[in-house]
C-alpha cells in the first residue's frame, strides 16, 4: 500500500464518518436520517461517490432524495472543509446502495439450488 492509497482511505473513512452528520445539519427531514453505507473516492480523491442505505424509501423519496442531495452537495463540501480543515473536498456523486438485495437474491438462488439438489 503506497502513500496515495492510505490518504484515500482515510478520505474514505473521514467521510463515512462526517455525511450523516452534515445531513443532520440540513433543515430538510427527508435527507436528516438518510444512513452512509460506503464512500469510494477515486484516484486524486477529486470524486467520491457516496453509497445510501435506502431504508425502506419508495421510488419517489428516492428520486427526491438524490435530486436534493445534488442541490446541497456544495453545502456538504463547505461542511467537509469546515469540519477536517481541508483545502477542498471532493465532489459529491450520491446512489442507493443495491448490495444488500443483490446478497438477498443470491441467497435465494442458492437455497433454491440446495432443495433441488436434496430432492433428487
Amino acid at each position: 500500500m503506497n502513500a496515495a492509497e492510505i490518504k484515500r482511505l482515510r478520505t474514505e473513512s473521514a467521510l463515512k464518518e462526517i455525511l450523516p452528520e452534515a445531513f443532520a445539519s440540513l433543515d430538510d427531514t427527508m435527507l436528516k436520517g438518510l444512513c452512509v453505507t460506503d464512500v469510494d473516492c477515486k484516484k486524486g480523491r477529486y470524486d467520491a461517490f457516496v453509497y445510501l442505505d435506502k431504508m425502506a424509501l419508495d421510488e419517489r423519496e428516492q428520486e427526491y432524495v438524490l435530486t436534493h442531495l445534488k442541490k446541497v452537495s456544495k453545502i456538504l463540501q463547505n461542511y467537509c472543509v469546515c469540519e477536517f480543515g481541508w483545502f477542498r473536498a471532493p465532489n459529491f456523486h450520491f446512489k442507493f446502495d443495491d448490495s444488500l438485495e443483490h446478497q438477498n437474491r443470491m441467497d435465494e438462488l442458492f437455497s433454491k439450488v440446495e432443495k433441488e439438489l436434496k430432492n433428487d
